[in-house]
């Protein structure tokens, strides 16, 4: 542990509620203390007893983020790379689960000797390894640390045990802790109200952590009396109340703590040197993102709809690319169910009643067979109308699915995930694998090469022959089928360095203005100031069918 002494660290809690954005305001951190030069990481802390959440239902805990080395982490990893643009890793992301994990290994192995293994000192060391790993790994000066939950949850209890010993082994000049809760305003009497952040902090205190910074959500701004208020009952001083209201836009958060003086808070706390910050580029992308000159609608036809979360990354990845092109993308999430019909007759009137005013469509990944015949319905709809198309991971095997019964002719062609039956398994289990695998961790993970044929869109779009983009899947193209694709006029324009996998499908650009469909995982890429190509390259066939 002594390799971090002179490492930073920013520990953020929150309290009152959950879902107060404390991973928005770790990742605005993040990018603050960038642009002034510091290497930078993020670390989610996250009490459930789950290992990772990749067995997670999306409903319960959103999109799972799966970072470049392969790991299926939380969605808040997603905001932190966008962000601080940079790969995280592995490390970056801790769970209750994978530390009793590790510590129980270890108990059984016989590593600790036989003594007694207790949550103090077995399980908090496991903890502070891990955030210590964090900075080592991501060679960083700096690593903000965001604990999942709220202060008072049962299981956060041992993570909180871990950042107070932090203060002690590294020294009160290298952490700060910074405490996130809610003022709410009640309507009734248009009144702001403290007493929820005083409980909190105090709740806080009692685990042994005073706050050197309070961030303080609201809807409505903090006057100079309820800051006063808050510094008083919170011995935080009251330059160091700082409000965070409700944005428009999340890449707006930044700008509003730095013009409060935030970073300067922490570098008095930490005893960093005062660096200007050039927010120069990060103003001018929200100044176009405020000011579009065109508009589209773009449809995302999912199985997870009724959350917002499950499909952050897509919609993100398609507002990085609408920016980058000056354009307002309107996302319409339509339920792949509501496109499933028990006639083909009806199943049609519902696919065109749904879709035909969209400008283009996205097909995102999944797991399972519910909606699928409406995803598969949806690829249909869009080769046959020229609606431009893109296709994730599952996406892109819809549509093989859906070339194959339509052009092909091969009458219930199907994947071996939904019909292992099938006379035409036109997408089919990783070779070599079994289905008595485990579901944890045993899918194709992370950076795979891909290279790009010459002259095809995805080749056009990366500017490039070769790339490597991260999978989260199990099942892959049957090369069985190949020839037969090829000769119909499906393009397989991204291959595996060794040409076992398919990586990109896509229709020539004179036979539809945009149908791609790519194995990988895209959107996991992309960033505000540097866009996907492929989401791009999207973006821009749709505005070149728009203008004729």
């Amino acid at each position: 542990m002594s390799n971090s002494k002179n490492r930073k660290f920013i520990f953020i809690t929150g309290g009152v509620v959950s879902s107060l954005g404390k991973g928005i305001i770790a990742s605005s951190l993040g990018l603050l203390f960038k642009e002034r030069g510091f290497a930078v990481t993020i670390q989610k802390l996250d009490p459930y007893l789950n290992v990772d959440p990749g067995t997670m239902n999306p409903y319960q805990h959103g999109e799972v983020f799966v970072t470049a080395d392969g790991a299926e982490t939380d969605l808040d990893l997603g905001h932190y790379e966008r962000f601080i643009d940079r790969n995280l890793l592995r490390v970056n992301n801790v769970t209750a689960g994978s530390i009793y994990s590790a510590v129980l290994q270890k108990e059984r192995q016989g590593d600790y000797l036989g003594g007694t293994v207790q949550m103090v000192p077995q399980v908090s060391n496991e903890i502070k390894a891990r955030i210590h790993s964090a900075v080592e790994q991501t060679d960083s000066e700096i690593v903000i640390v965001e604990v999942g939950g709220t202060v008072g949850d049962i299981e956060s209890l041992i993570f909180l045990e871990s950042i107070r010993q932090m203060k002690k082994d590294v020294g009160a000049n290298n952490t700060a802790y910074i405490h996130v809760t809610l003022v709410p305003n009640l309507s009734a009497t248009n009144e702001l109200k403290t007493k929820p952040t005083q409980h909190s902090v105090e709740m806080l205190r009692s685990k042994g952590i005073i706050p050197d910074i309070l961030i303080c959500r609201s809807d409505k701004s903090l006057s100079e009396q309820i800051k006063q208020k808050l510094s008083l009952f919170t011995d935080v001083s009251e330059d160091s109340v700082i409000e965070c209201l409700d944005a428009k836009s999340i890449y707006e958060v930044p700008l509003n703590l730095e013009a409060q003086g935030l970073i300067d808070r922490l570098s008095d706390k930490l005893a960093l040197p005062a660096r200007p910050c050039d927010l120069t580029q990060w103003k001018s992308w929200i100044d176009k993102l405020k000011n579009p000159q065109h508009r589209l609608k773009i449809g995302i036809i999912g199985k997870y709809i009724n959350t917002g979360d499950a499909y952050i990354s897509v919609v993100e990845a398609l507002r990085h690319a609408a920016v980058a092109e000056r354009t307002y993308v309107k996302i319409e999430m339509i339920s792949a169910e509501s496109l499933c019909a028990s006639s083909e007759s009806t199943k049609d009137e519902a696919v065109a009643e749904l879709l035909a005013d969209l400008d283009g469509i996205v097909v995102p990944g999944g797991f399972g067979d519910r909606g699928i015949e409406g995803k598969i319905a949806t690829v249909e709809y869009a080769r046959e109308h020229k609606l431009p198309f893109l296709g994730l991971c599952l996406g892109m095997q819809c549509a093989v699915i859906e070339f194959a019964r339509n052009v092909l002719k091969f009458s219930r062609a199907n994947s071996t995930e939904f019909d292992p039956e099938t006379a035409y398994p036109v997408i089919d289990f990783l070779p070599g694998q079994s289905n008595e695998l485990e579901k944890g961790g045993t899918m194709r993970l992370g950076n795979y090469p891909c290279k790009l044929q010459s002259g095809s869109q995805a080749q056009e779009a990366y500017g490039a022959d070769a790339v490597l983009e991260r999978h989260r899947h199990r099942y892959e193209f049957n090369n069985t089928y190949l020839d037969s694709f090829r000769k119909a006029g499906l393009s397989f324009s991204g291959l595996s360095p060794d040409q076992k996998f398919v990586e990109i499908v896509e229709l020539p650009l004179g036979a539809h203005p945009f149908f791609v469909g790519t194995q990988f995982h895209p959107e996991y890429r992309s960033r505000p100031l540097t866009p996907h190509p492929i989401f791009r390259a999207m973006i821009k066939a749709i505005l070149a069918k728009k203008q004729g």
